[in-house]
């Protein structure tokens, strides 16, 4: 039997609504400082609400930026809600995606 305790923390760290892995060029546009920034990265895995990012440019939790899908050149607002790990390719980043159209990924869930 679980408690509630463990229960409750279980279920904070699902993930909401059906994920797909896939591989995905992204850019991401952001603004500091008055200027506007760019990075490129790939996604890790997709979901109509968000989407797991590798991306070459570090940010801190709760930072605003444009997503761009490379492949059809569609955007979206973001937020980062969650930074991993830096790797070799750049950071692991979760982005809820504020407004996306179902046709952002050009995939069915």
């Amino acid at each position: 039997m679980v408690n509630e305790s463990e229960f409750v923390t279980k279920m904070k760290h699902l993930r909401a609504g059906t994920r797909l892995n896939s591989r995905v060029p992204v850019g991401v546009a952001w603004s500091e400082n008055g200027a506007l920034r760019k990075a490129h990265g790939y996604t890790v895995d997709i979901s109509p609400k968000g989407c797991m990012v590798v991306v070459e440019q570090g940010f801190a939790v709760g930072q605003k930026m444009q997503l761009t899908n490379l492949v059809n050149g569609r955007s979206t607002e973001a937020i980062l809600v969650w930074r991993g790990h830096e790797g070799r390719t750049g950071w692991e980043l979760g982005l809820e995606l504020n407004g996306a159209e179902m046709e952002f990924w050009e995939v069915e869930f």
